[in-house]
């Protein structure tokens, strides 16, 4: 199509005119004709979540939804506040986690002073005790920054201290004084985390209801379910599930509204900035539901507090965490999360693996989102995502497969019941499994780890390599990396494979590349002396010191030299001779010499890297 010569007046294509070009642009990668292809090509650009939702190539207004309501209306999809003042946005917070009232205080006020904009104290359990809450609390202005607890078993001994002193603190508006008391035992549970029991929960509630500072007692966590390993969906559901066995056990004797006044939500944000976006939308709409059902509509406006996400931390290639946690704050805030949390980008690490120091590694997770606030603004619009074709959409579809598996936890007898009766962790693992799955192919990258690895990057203490969240998206990888450290550390060098590139660079550049960034995925070194002759083999083999090769070129040339590079690599000592490429890129014809396996870009890299690591002795 010609460029008209002044952009503003260029014509749109019609979607039938794109739909063509997508044949075009696929016929021609896939080599076939376009008659080949279905009727609507692009549905094979179209990508499939966890959830079973599709995600089209191009989002038009075919997809329009109605426009939802002004922020601050049922059903809170665009925010739940009309009135958020722009210039601050969101409220930032990270958690304070010092055992002394003093070092609480000093570590509160400094966050303060550099730009957090609400606490987040952690009481009880070997962090502060709730008798030094007075002094951790001492200096702060209560009606500016939100205080949020998380206390365990101590909630009860927390809350009261935190009342004594708000009974002596001087305020006009008291109910411009927010607190949340982080009691969590239904999603604790499931975590098999110690909190406070329902009955104690119950009575925090009570106490709160009688205040008359904005006290919510109860904090459904639905991080403990993505760290799981669930979908969106999932932990939505079984948060809204969750909230739901709140409100029953609420609701006897006290009125609707004061028990949605109890209940505030935390999720997880991840680097998939648009699911992101879409999560804490359609996580408004849903609790709003809840509330409508139970005859209080405008009271389902439940505060959410955003946490980046630690399934998605990595222990290798850290620095990356910085990239994954810009992108879950963004998403957080533009989806309209009340506060947010980032997570320190070496969090999966114990304190000063990498040589540096928390105070930096805090800085740098604050700054973040003051960058995104201050300069980039994001706080001045209030649903910056609303109108988008996509965003409305996904939204709208999260919401519905959210709310279709919180009635099959609500089928099963409610949250607790499929708690007990293994039904929600079962839909959880298989979903882990499947992302696993999909780590362990490489179809979902997790940059640093399973693509573009680092190699040569310090080796893990024991320590590191035994800390961290298990069901991490790259965990299977570092594991193999770790196992490529002991090795390191008992041999002086690292598992090597040998590459053997055959035919000119064009021929062999692309598999040489792919292979190398494979086995680095695996804590293995690949070894490149460039193209070899059937006479440098030999000494190539020698000086490496490896008992792997792996023959890189393109398929015409594996058929002509395959099976001779195969032989002379055997003869040269080389136990484990592989290709690069599928196995039909070696005709029947080479007969014994056929390579001893294949390394081709839909393999389970995980299990073909382990058993490359068994064969070096790793």
């Amino acid at each position: 199509m010609p460029i008209a010569s002044d952009p503003a007046s260029a014509p749109v294509p019609e979607y039938a005119a794109w739909r063509k070009g997508v044949a075009g642009v696929l016929a021609k990668a896939r080599r076939v004709d376009i008659a080949e292809l279905p009727e609507e090509p692009e549905h094979l650009l179209a990508e499939t979540t966890y959830d079973g939702l599709t995600v089209a190539p191009l989002y038009t207004r075919r997809d329009e939804l109605p426009e939802q309501p002004l922020p601050g209306a049922f059903p809170f999809v665009r925010g739940r506040d009309a009135t958020r003042d722009v210039h601050r946005g969101w409220y930032v917070t990270a958690p304070v986690t010092a055992a002394d009232g003093a070092a609480a205080n000093r570590e509160i006020l400094a966050g303060l002073e550099n730009g957090h904009s609400a606490v987040w104290l952690t009481v009880g359990d070997g962090a502060l005790p709730p008798a030094q809450l007075p002094a951790a609390l001492t200096g702060l202005f209560f009606e500016l920054a939100p205080l949020t607890l998380s206390a365990g078993v101590s909630a009860a001994e927390a809350a009261e201290a935190v009342y004594g002193v708000l009974d002596g603190y001087s305020a006009p508006d008291r109910s411009a004084i927010a607190v949340a008391l982080g009691a969590a035992p239904l999603t604790s549970r499931f975590a098999g985390r110690a909190d406070i029991d329902l009955p104690g929960a119950l009575a925090l509630a009570d106490a709160a209801i009688a205040r008359p500072e904005t006290v919510r007692a109860i904090t459904v966590d639905g991080t403990v379910f993505h760290d799981a390993g669930a979908s969106d969906a999932q932990e939505l559901g079984a948060a809204v599930a969750a909230g739901l066995e709140y409100l029953r056990a609420l609701a006897d004797g006290r009125d609707i509204a004061d028990v949605l006044g109890q209940v505030e939500f935390r999720f997880a944000a991840t680097d998939d900035q648009f699911a992101t976006i879409a999560k804490f939308r359609a996580a408004r709409q849903l609790w709003a539901r809840v509330a409508q059902v139970c005859g209080a509509p405008d009271f389902g406006d439940a505060p959410q507090h955003a946490v980046t996400s630690a399934a998605m931390m990595t222990q290798r290639d850290p620095w990356v965490n910085m990239l994954r946690t810009t992108l879950a704050a963004f998403g957080a805030g533009v989806g309209g999360a009340d506060t947010v949390t980032v997570l320190p980008f070496d969090v999966a690490l114990p304190a000063g693996e990498l040589g540096v120091s928390k105070s930096f590694a805090d800085r740098m997770a604050r700054n973040t989102q003051l960058l995104l606030l201050e300069e980039s603004r994001l706080g001045h619009v209030r649903d910056p995502g609303a109108g988008s074709w996509y965003v409305e959409e996904l939204t709208s579809a999260l919401a519905g497969t959210a709310w279709t598996f919180m009635r099959e936890l609500e089928a099963e007898g409610g949250y607790t019941a499929a708690l007990e009766s293994g039904l929600l962790a079962a839909r959880i693992e298989e979903t882990r499994a499947a992302r696993d799955a999909d780590v362990a192919h490489r179809r979902f990258a997790v940059t640093g780890v399973n693509e573009f690895p680092n190699l040569a990057e310090k080796p893990l203490s024991e320590a590191a390599r035994a800390a961290g969240l298990t069901t991490r998206y790259g965990a299977a990888f570092e594991a193999l990396r770790d196992r490529s450290d002991a090795y390191l550390a008992e041999r002086g060098s690292r598992p090597k494979a040998l590459l053997v590139p055959l035919g000119t660079v064009a021929e062999h550049n692309v598999r040489v590349t792919f292979i190398a960034n494979l086995l680095a995925s695996g804590g293995i070194e690949a070894v490149n002396p460039g193209p070899l002759t059937a006479e440098g083999i030999a000494a190539a083999v020698t000086e490496a010191g490896a008992s792997i090769a792996v023959l890189c070129g393109s398929d015409k040339r594996y058929g002509a030299e395959a099976g001779a590079a195969v032989a002379a690599l055997r003869a040269a000592g080389i136990e484990t001779v592989l290709l690069a490429g599928a196995a039909a890129a070696v005709a029947e014809s080479a007969g014994t010499q056929r390579p001893d396996g294949y390394l081709a870009a839909k393999i389970d890299a995980v299990a073909a890297l382990s058993d490359l690591l068994e064969k070096v002795g790793a």
